[in-house]
């Protein structure tokens, strides 16, 4: 499994809005049906009316997102850590 990143834009309710995602998956084809299976669940939305700019491959350790951190938690332990920005609560 690798991480990936998606980014496009799908619609929210009225307005149509910029997305990013950060998915385990297999290939990027697999990251690209998650995010249409994602989109769909949450927010309703049909695969023709996402458009999605890219899908690029990234390293776990960059991501905060809890599904990356979760299933690459040896990997990113063995490598030393996380090197993605720590977000404070507010």
């Amino acid at each position: 499994m690798k991480a990936f990143r998606v980014t496009g834009v799908a619609p929210f309710g009225s307005m149509r809005q910029a997305f990013s995602l950060d998915l385990p998956a297999l290939n990027a084809g697999d990251a690209e049906h998650q995010t249409y299976s994602i989109m769909g669940s949450r927010h309703k939305a049909k695969r023709r009316t996402i458009d999605i700019n890219s899908v690029e491959e990234i390293d776990p350790r960059t991501s905060t997102e809890p599904r990356i951190t979760d299933h690459f938690r040896e990997e990113i332990a063995a490598a030393g850590g996380s090197i993605a920005p720590t977000r404070e609560e507010e």
